[in-house]
């Protein structure tokens, strides 16, 4: 591929891959490396993209698998996680309209293995099966971090959101 199309590429999605990183990465050098590797899939992978049309979601699909790598080398997806003992501090919520922004700050509070399955199923539509898959856990595993990260966010949104609008 020709340099200045790289360029061009690169520019086009960087600022979405780094969302989409971002969602499952906490810490910048992860989250630069996985973009670097999931570019560099992206770059040399390209003859095998079948339809030009779904370039975009072939290039995330590829940055969640490289942020999925990440986080298997340092997360246990199979521990049940019944309580988190102490909850890191939240900026206070201006009103009581919940925005994207607000969910994906809240979501930063919440373990990482729940917060990877949320974000698969939640929002890039995997199925239990093909996120049990994924990752090399059982689908009950898989339901129970779910409700564990929704558990979670629920209580969060209720203790900033809610009890202020009391």
């Amino acid at each position: 591929m020709h340099r200045d199309a790289q360029r061009q590429v690169y520019e086009l999605l960087a600022p979405k891959l780094y969302q989409t990183c971002k969602r499952y990465l906490k810490k910048e050098e992860e989250i630069e490396e996985a973009m670097a590797d999931a570019f560099y899939t992206i770059f040399t992978k390209m003859d095998q993209l079948k339809e030009l049309l779904a370039f975009e979601a072939w290039a995330r699909k590829i940055a969640v698998n490289q942020c999925l790598h990440t986080l298997k080398k340092k997360v246990n997806f199979n521990i049940y996680l019944d309580d988190m003992t102490t909850m890191p501090p939240l900026e206070s919520a201006q009103d009581t309209f919940l925005e994207e922004e607000d969910l994906l700050q809240l979501l930063e509070q919440i373990p990482e293995g729940c917060k990877a399955i949320f974000n698969l199923f939640a929002i890039e539509g995997y199925s239990h099966k093909e996120i049990a898959q994924t990752l090399g856990i059982s689908e009950g595993t898989s339901k129970s971090q779910l409700n564990v990260s929704r558990t979670k966010l629920q209580a969060l949104v209720n203790q900033l959101y809610y009890q202020k609008a009391k």
